[in-house]
């Protein structure tokens, strides 16, 4: 069954989980801050399951919506707009990038926990932020391949953990169920399941080594 997917943010993660999630046949409307005139060449290469819309058409584009901006960005997107979707949370903090936070300098919060903050009528998943976006193409492999790559994911709600954990698996991967998006901190930056290719029974354990 085709679904709409909303992407906000066309950079390398965006731009290539448009390309996995349109040859896995679901439709995208992608967005970013310069407008869907941006987006034209991308959406031509993509064929006609992609369209290029504003922040708030891809927002509004169904039930699922992949936020991949900068950390530093998400506060812009207006939370009203998510309200009552899942929400992919691909993002990383990269204080260089998005500025000192002082809660995740402190090991407070989690990024996730952050973008949930800000899309308080959202259910959010976090997924896709510790693979190179390139490798979600090349990686992909088909269910039941010997040494299959693992993806993780973070999420408080079950059923907005289950539907992308079956896109997770569509597009080439299997799933590793990290809990609640408290517990995500294990999969961000610098720690030892973040990058490699790991198959499910190696991340549970990279996961579990995983030191805050």
């Amino acid at each position: 069954m085709t679904t709409t997917i909303g992407i906000i943010g066309s950079g390398n993660i965006g731009g290539t989980l448009a390309r996995a999630l349109t040859a896995a046949g679901h439709a995208v409307v992608i967005a970013n801050s310069r407008g869907p005139e941006s987006l034209s060449s991308l959406v031509s290469d993509l064929g006609g399951l992609a369209r290029a819309g504003t922040v708030a058409e891809a927002a509004a584009a169904g039930e699922i919506v992949v936020v991949t901006v900068p950390l530093k960005a998400v506060a812009s997107i207006p939370s009203e707009l998510l309200e009552g979707r899942i929400v992919i949370d691909t993002n990383n903090y990269y204080p260089g990038r998005d500025g000192a936070i002082a809660e995740l300098d402190a090991r407070a919060t989690t990024t996730s926990e952050l973008v949930a903050r800000h899309f308080a009528g959202a259910r959010v998943v976090k997924a896709f932020n510790h693979i190179p976006s390139r490798e979600i193409l090349t990686h992909a492999q088909p269910a039941g391949s010997e040494g299959r790559r693992a993806l993780a994911v973070y999420a408080d709600d079950a059923e907005a953990r289950d539907r992308v954990s079956a896109l997770i698996d569509e597009v080439g991967f299997d799933v590793v169920d990290g809990g609640p998006l408290a517990e995500s901190w294990r999969i961000e930056r610098d720690q030892p399941g973040y990058i490699p290719h790991f198959t499910a029974e190696q991340l549970r354990g990279k996961l579990a080594e995983a030191q805050r």
